[in-house]
């Protein structure tokens, strides 16, 4: 297990790398274990992270990157900005989809692909607008590393091994390079560390976190029928960490309703062990794409000033 590097990693694809088949009567392919366990968790970090995503926990890995997202909102200093935008609020689907388009393209192609490359050079524009502290950059970073460990140690079909998690933790480091951040924590130790720091001198309530963080459950009621619209909130504020719901003005929820859900998302992991009915691979071009129908866009045109730009030919 190696965390510390200050050298990009190399690339996964020095052949076609193999595609996994189901097995018949199996929920998961061993085959995919067997391969992450030959990787290095440092060279071949974004093999791995491709094979977690595509293969392992294509549902539990977009909750937690959700999650994370939503974790975020509780940093005052980054939701202040979130709020001067007025994206969550105005365009508040596209700024989701746009967001879930550029993490997704690097996390399932890895930066050695074209539009892995392509997808954080595109962040890094969108970012270069707006005087960003080092510190948010971060404490968001960290959310995307943490988030999804802990939310497979809780609701996942399995956890991730300590094999998988040094890789994990190789792979958004080295996409924290490639963004320009300075003085990334070497370890997760040393990355957990920094972060209590950092929550405790902005991890606390400002009406742009509970503007931000309302604007977010909007997004989210509007996927579901309008009678189950009321749930969204009250489910959310039972799966964040509970220091954030006072950050963002949220109550905490009933004890009853907390039970019950978490409850659920464990008995789905139980029936996850040996029924699974996604797709095999599940990749970014599988999910349904509510800004962008059948996935026809462009990388270029993601993210804010590209209002404009309706419908674009697909990315490949």
């Amino acid at each position: 297990m190696r965390f510390e590097t200050d050298q990009p990693a190399r690339p996964f694809i020095d052949a076609p790398p193999p595609v996994h088949r189901r097995p018949v009567g199996r929920a998961h392919a061993a085959s995919v274990r067997r391969e992450i366990t030959s990787l290095d968790a440092e060279r071949d970090c974004q093999r791995i992270v491709h094979l977690l995503v595509a293969y392992e926990f294509p549902f539990d890995l977009l909750r937690a990157t959700e999650m994370a997202l939503f974790h975020t909102f509780g940093s005052r200093s980054v939701a202040r900005l979130l709020d001067r935008t007025s994206e969550f609020a105005a365009r508040g689907q596209k700024r989701y989809d746009d967001t879930r388009l550029l993490i997704g393209q690097f996390i399932e192609r890895g930066w050695d692909d074209e539009a892995g490359r392509r997808s954080i050079e595109q962040m890094n524009r969108i970012h270069a607008k707006f005087q960003i502290p080092n510190d948010d950059y971060l404490f968001v970073l960290w959310t995307f590393m943490e988030f999804p460990l802990r939310w497979t140690d809780e609701y996942g079909w399995r956890a991730f091994t300590p094999h998988e998690r040094a890789a994990w933790f190789n792979f958004w480091r080295e996409v924290g390079r490639l963004m320009g951040l300075r003085d990334i924590p070497p370890t997760p130790d040393a990355f957990d560390e920094f972060v209590r720091g950092y929550e405790a001198r902005e991890l606390m309530h400002d009406p742009a976190n509970q503007r931000v963080a309302e604007a977010t459950i909007a997004i989210m009621a509007a996927w579901l029928p309008r009678p189950l619209r009321f749930a969204v909130r009250p489910v959310v504020s039972c799966l964040v960490p509970a220091r954030l719901l006072p950050a963002i003005g949220f109550a905490t929820p009933p004890v009853w309703l907390a039970i019950l859900v978490r409850g659920a998302l464990k008995v789905r992991a139980q029936v996850k062990r040996v029924v699974s009915l996604e797709r095999h691979p599940f990749l970014l071009a599988h999910s349904r794409n509510r800004s962008y129908p059948g996935n026809r866009y462009r990388i270029e045109t993601l993210g804010p000033g590209h209002e404009r730009d309706a419908l674009q030919a697909p990315d490949r």
